[in-house]
């Protein structure tokens, strides 16, 4: 009689877990969570409710999870032909594919009811809205048809801050678009410049063997990720002006009320 070793049944459990997880990509999701908190403290005036930060720290956990595991289940077949992802758990064949799908519609649905409940309707609808573009704009359409699809699908990486500020406040005013355009214009350069360090780094023989059958080609790679880089230069830097102004306008008037660095709520109180 065979009697089964309890340490690696808990191995391999605790490695499954590990492989659905990491179908969430979340030290990903943490980023987003930053920037979505983050706005919530001016827009709150220094003081959110807990609920609602609570609601959007399992919100858009949830939602970005979500998307993300979508992303890995549509993206099964050419992850398996990279060498960076093929060990992801879909291409690897040790996650059934609709797992990953199931997971994310559910993830997705629950982070809806959690911020429409801790929070409102707005940052509930703005939550879902982000991981439709993730899905259906960036990973089904731009994804495999242009380069440039970062470029449109950063909106998604963009939707935490209007989040945070729905759900602090029940609106969205200048200050949250100008929150939002910040991260759309740090997205693309930001992707570019990390996609061109991981292509030498993990590529450099295919780099050298390029350069010598075709002298020029990785300059000339580099040379249009150089020029999309700088073309988005006088837009970032017109656009951090107008955000700034926008910052600078909002706290004015916020001061002027008597209530920038105070509780909302301070003069209802007295």
């Amino acid at each position: 009689m065979t009697i089964a070793n309890p340490a690696v049944q808990t191995r391999t459990v605790s490695a499954t877990l590990r492989d659905y997880i990491s179908l969430l990509k979340l030290r990903i999701v943490a980023l987003l969570d930053v920037t979505a908190v983050g706005v919530m403290l001016p827009a709150a005036h220094g003081h959110p409710r807990p609920a609602a930060v609570l609601a959007v720290l399992i919100g858009l956990t949830c939602a970005a999870g979500g998307a993300n595991a979508i992303n890995m289940w549509f993206d099964r077949d050419i992850d398996a032909e990279m060498t960076r992802t093929r060990r992801r758990p879909l291409p690897a064949g040790r996650i059934p594919p609709w797992h990953a799908l199931v997971l994310g519609i559910g993830l997705s649905a629950v982070a809806f009811a959690v911020l429409w409940v801790g929070a409102n309707l707005l940052a509930a609808a703005l939550d879902l809205t982000g991981a439709l573009i993730y899905v259906f704009v960036y990973t089904i359409w731009l994804k495999r048809s242009t380069p440039q699809n970062i470029v449109i699908g950063g909106a998604a990486g963009a939707m935490p801050p209007l989040v945070g500020w729905a759900a602090a406040t029940g609106r969205l005013d200048l200050t949250a678009l100008a929150f939002f355009g910040v991260v759309l214009f740090w997205t693309p350069p930001h992707f570019w410049a990390l996609a061109a360090v991981l292509a030498f780094a993990t590529t450099p023989y295919y780099a050298y063997a390029l350069l010598a059958s075709r002298p020029g080609s990785i300059t000339a790679l580099t040379d249009q990720q150089f020029g999309a880089g700088i073309m988005w230069v006088p837009g970032s830097i017109t656009f951090s002006i107008v955000f700034l102004a926008c910052l600078y306008l909002w706290f004015r008037q916020e001061d002027a009320r008597g209530r920038a660095f105070g509780p909302p709520h301070a003069e209802a109180a007295k």
